[in-house]
């Protein structure tokens, strides 16, 4: 798929130092990384936290590029009667053709936010979505400013849906990446206490998320958790088109009479990992109640975009690296959750530990970013440990809060608070039997993977 060069003025502004005879040019993509940029390619030189493109110039000439964008003053690193475009912002500049690259493409796009499980949620999607053809998904976590313009940069004609993880650390990022994406179809997953301690408030965190509506396709849809008024009263702030709730339950409730409403149900069935919805029967390799609500999350776009399922279906799933990864070893099954925390991920990955056989043993990494309600957040997770068959808890934290937590938990014989996850494989290995198993779960900041292969 190509850009010309008219196309690029009408974002961009005209062009510079473009000979009459030369009136057009035409670029093959869009591309920031001078490593693998093609001769022709339009490059252009953002300048972030780590590294300025501009400083990358003379090896992106040598290539053979036929133009740049820059920022306003770098004309001087260009060669006399280049041709260039010269903007004020150049990580605006890349969001704008990514919006133009989104629009040339002309198929759906799904966009997912949500407190906890936005990248599971993700994944199974783009497995659903197969049965359609070829699927862009957003590759690991590109789900910033620059992320999610890469993955639809990515994006050609052979695609027929693409997928986008919209992630954010702040008021008025996720309205940014719905702005230069304009989906068609947007997925909360739900509303937590992740970057509670950045946003201050659970309001805040309801209205960063239900950003993503913002530049949502009037005619699209917007699918949420039920039983969320608040989600469903800040939705309406933005939103007036369609919506879509999806609840799932336990099987033994499938025979409550429910009254007759707008949300999606499904049952899970925990004992062979299935979940009836709309009289199909789904069986899926993730475990635990919280994978399967995340099913059903990539059932309501799959029937969105005109999916038909037989009656039974089944779905293997790929585990990404600390998420839904289930490792044995000779002694112990280890359940690597390690990617990151949040207090509802951690009390979801407890109750799907709780259903293991034999003992079970918890290496549990402090959760971040909750700021003044950090120590209330991981008294309600020790609470939970304590009033459950778990055998031990390792917890680890670092040395300014290792009194505290030492303090509270000191009448609890479970736990052993560490504040160095060095010191963690030894401490687990002498507690442990053959067959009992182990949750791995924990902020990203401790690098809990790191330990994995030194467990028995």
């Amino acid at each position: 798929m190509e850009f010309s060069s008219s196309e690029l003025n009408n974002v961009l502004g005209h062009i510079k130092n473009l000979d009459e005879d030369k009136n057009f040019l035409n670029f093959k993509n869009i591309s920031i990384d001078s490593r693998t940029l093609f001769k022709d390619d339009l490059f252009i030189a953002i300048k972030g936290k780590n590294f300025d493109g501009h400083s990358f110039l003379p090896e992106v000439l040598n290539k053979g590029v036929k133009s740049v964008v820059i920022k306003e003053g770098m004309q001087k690193l260009l060669p006399r009667n280049f041709p260039y475009w010269v903007v004020s912002d150049t990580l605006e500049a890349f969001q704008k053709l990514t919006l133009l690259k989104r629009k040339k493409l002309n198929i759906p796009l799904v966009a997912i936010t949500g407190s906890v499980g936005k990248t599971t949620t993700k994944e199974m999607i783009g497995e659903v979505l197969k049965k359609l053809g070829k699927i862009k998904l957003s590759h690991a976590n590109f789900n910033n400013e620059i992320g999610v313009g890469l993955t639809i940069l990515a994006t050609d004609i052979e695609h027929k849906v693409l997928v986008l993880e919209m992630g954010m650390r702040g008021l008025g990022q996720i309205e940014n990446l719905s702005k230069y994406s304009e989906p068609d179809i947007a997925v909360i997953t739900n509303i937590g206490t992740a970057h509670i301690g950045l946003l201050g408030s659970k309001k805040n965190i309801t209205h960063a998320k239900c950003e993503i509506i913002k530049f949502l396709n009037p005619e699209g849809v917007v699918i949420i958790p039920a039983n969320d008024p608040f989600l469903e009263k800040t939705l309406k702030e933005f939103w007036k088109g369609r919506v879509i709730k999806v609840k799932l339950l336990n099987i033994e409730n499938q025979k409550e009479s429910f009254k007759i409403d707008d949300n999606l149900r499904g049952f899970y069935n925990p004992s062979n990992k299935t979940i009836l919805i709309e009289e199909n029967t789904f069986e899926i390799s993730f475990e635990g109640f919280h994978n399967a609500s995340n099913f059903l999350f990539a059932y309501a776009v799959a029937k969105e975009l005109g999916i038909d399922f037989a009656s039974f279906n089944k779905f293997d799933f790929v585990s990404l690296d600390g998420r839904n990864k289930i490792l044995k070893s000779v002694k112990t099954t280890i359940y690597d959750e390690s990617y990151n925390a949040s207090p509802e991920s951690v009390k979801a990955c407890i109750k799907n530990l709780l259903e293991k056989p034999r003992n079970k043993f918890f290496i549990f990494g402090s959760m971040q970013e909750l700021g003044k309600e950090s120590e209330k957040y991981h008294k309600e997770i020790f609470n939970l440990i304590n009033n459950s068959d778990i055998e031990k808890c390792l917890f680890i934290c670092d040395k300014e809060n290792e009194k505290i937590y030492t303090n509270y938990l000191k009448d609890k014989n479970k736990f052993l608070v560490l504040n160095n996850i060095k010191d963690v494989p030894q401490e687990i290995n002498k507690s442990t039997k053959k067959g009992d198993s182990i949750l791995i779960k924990g902020s990203r900041c401790w690098q809990l993977d790191k330990i994995i292969e030194l467990i028995n």
